[in-house]
């Protein structure tokens, strides 16, 4: 607890935790202010992300960065599990689709682009494991397919339509989770000598596993309380700030539900552990496409008004294919330099302008 507290005192970026319990205060006092809530949730999250990014790097440091970028992405992901788990009760499934093509999406090429772009500029050319970055596309690759089919299969009847999308959707939940399953048995048991990390130095001093697990888990949570003021407040902010539902739902709820996760992958990447900045970025995506959206299409049925299918609208499955082809591309050599990250971005922001000048119909 004493290096946590040092940290804290000497890094100027954690003095925004004192956001976090305004953030709060603000929620029970004047829960009707949207734009202020909106703020002081998004000044909340940003310290919250740093915590999250050193605790994760003195995992990584002890156990790897293969695991330590699993275990990030999943502490991370749980972030936008419960923003979609609150708006799956309260039946917005627009919102739930939305952020999970947004996550998907933004994760792909924001995170993997700008990671690829800040370490490039501080390194000349970087090396990462592709054998890791190549399966995890894969993986992400074989979810785009599945959640391609039930936008495009479409019959005539529109009850045989809906019937049939909702028993496919299910049927593919399942095939996900258990390819998302073997997934990690072929990288972490029969198959891990493939998935090696190169042993980096930095000089820094890793926290022990009691205090950085203490913080991963305590930070994650704080997260997502202050993501669930952040979803109920962004929809009214949006407006006052000129945004449409499409561009928040895509852009602003992906980029604020991954900020702990991009400050992590930001950090390898300038400290030349590409390895672990892949591994989240590629391993985020995957999960949220593989587990998370699966998941939530299974708890349809028990906290939904009614059950969630897979068929999404088609520009967000063009999206969600064309990022996940690009990232195939972009990491079967297994170097980066600055460059490549730039033309990710490139990409990410293609979209980005799309949604926000002429927003497609979220279905």
């Amino acid at each position: 607890m004493k290096q946590l507290l040092q940290e804290i005192r000497h890094n100027p970026l954690l003095w925004l935790l004192a956001f976090v319990p305004v953030a709060f205060v603000a929620a029970k006092l004047r829960p009707e202010a949207h734009t202020l809530l909106f703020v002081l949730s998004v000044l909340a999250i940003v310290p919250l992300a740093a915590l999250l990014s050193h605790a994760t790097e003195s995992v990584a440091a002890k156990t790897g960065d293969a695991v330590g970028g699993l275990l990030n992405a999943t502490l991370g992901n749980l972030t936008e599990l419960v923003i979609a788990l609150t708006a799956l009760g309260a039946g917005q499934y627009a919102l739930v689709k939305a952020s999970i093509a947004g996550a998907i999406v933004t994760n792909t090429l924001f995170m993997l682009g700008a990671s690829f772009l800040l370490g490039g500029l501080k390194h000349h050319v970087q090396e990462y494991n592709r054998v890791s970055a190549r399966m995890q596309a894969g993986l992400l690759f074989l979810a785009t397919i599945a959640l391609l089919i039930p936008s495009v299969m479409i019959t005539a009847d529109s009850e045989a339509a809906a019937a049939f999308t909702h028993t496919l959707s299910l049927c593919l939940a399942v095939l996900l989770i258990v390819a998302y399953a073997l997934g990690m048995l072929f990288s972490l048991k029969t198959h891990r000598e493939l998935f090696a990390s190169a042993d980096h130095q930095d000089g820094e001093v890793p926290w022990p596993m009691g205090l950085a697990l203490g913080t991963l888990a305590g930070v994650t949570v704080l997260v997502a309380l202050i993501s669930e003021i952040f979803v109920e407040s962004v929809q009214q902010a949006a407006e006052a700030f000129g945004m449409t539902p499409a561009f928040v739902g895509f852009i602003v709820v992906a980029l604020v539900g991954g900020a702990a996760e991009m400050a992590s992958a930001f950090s390898g990447a300038r400290k030349n552990r590409l390895d672990l900045s892949v591994g989240i970025a590629l391993g985020s995506a995957s999960q949220i496409a593989l587990f998370v959206a699966p998941v939530l299409v299974l708890l349809s049925y028990f906290i939904g008004p009614t059950p969630m299918d897979l068929q999404f609208w088609p520009g967000a499955v063009v999206m969600m294919l064309i990022a996940t082809v690009t990232a195939m591309f972009v990491t079967v050599g297994g170097r980066s330099a600055w460059f490549v990250g730039a033309l990710l971005l490139m990409v990410y922001m293609i979209f980005a302008m799309t949604l926000y000048l002429m927003p497609p119909r979220v279905q």
